[in-house]
């Protein structure tokens, strides 16, 4: 069953300017008629922050804030790869990596703009929500942090993509470049489309940063 939310009147959301964090405003001006306020973290992702911040304005944010978080992410980065993080002997932890410092900011922000409440676009099926969470509540532990994956009809991207075209929201996605990639100063990871099925090969046209060998 999921959560029935109580009403905010003021989110903080931590947006990218991607498929998940592009509709979740529009959605919830339907849902909860609440302001909302975007904050991107500069986490290195070497991104057009600046349309992302019009975007964010243009799909309906009352404020957006961008927040220098690269220097922080790199002392994680260096402390991470010095204990030999690695998840599943392979995995090199670059999202999980952004999330605290994120949500330090994130929490930060809506302390200073007297928000009731925290928004993020990560998926429900993941640990990425669970790191984001975590962070986000050591920070403010009574804020109610709103996961319209987990708590809303947005069931797939398929949905999330059908949600953005019915409502004129402007994203890259589309059913044949369905992939949501995260990316930061260390790393740039791929998720959906053919890769949710663990028997089947990256597509080759996926690669951004590197090439095949």
């Amino acid at each position: 069953m999921k959560q029935q939310l109580s009403k905010p009147k003021k989110v903080v959301l931590a947006y990218s300017g991607g498929l998940d964090t592009s509709i979740i405003i529009p959605l919830a001006q339907g849902k909860l008629r609440l302001r909302s306020h975007r904050v991107i973290g500069d986490v290195g992702q070497q991104e057009d922050l600046e349309a992302a911040r019009k975007k964010a304005l243009a799909t309906g944010a009352s404020r957006h804030t961008s927040k220098i978080c690269a220097r922080n992410l790199s002392a994680i980065i260096s402390a991470d790869l010095r204990a030999g993080a690695v998840y599943e002997h392979t995995y090199l932890l670059g999202t999980s990596m952004a999330r605290p410092v994120i949500a330090k900011r994130q929490a930060e922000i809506a302390l200073k703009l007297g928000a009731d409440g925290l928004s993020h676009g990560c998926t429900g099926k993941g640990n990425d929500q669970v790191a984001i969470r975590i962070g986000l509540q050591s920070h403010r532990a009574n804020i109610q942090i709103i996961a319209p994956w987990r708590e809303w009809d947005i069931d797939s991207r398929e949905d999330a993509i059908a949600y953005a075209q019915k409502y004129n929201v402007p994203v890259e996605q589309s059913k044949k470049n369905i992939y949501s990639r995260d990316r930061n100063i260390w790393h740039l990871s791929h998720e959906g489309g053919e890769l949710e099925d663990p028997a089947n090969a990256p597509n080759e046209a996926m690669w951004l940063w590197i090439v095949s060998t």
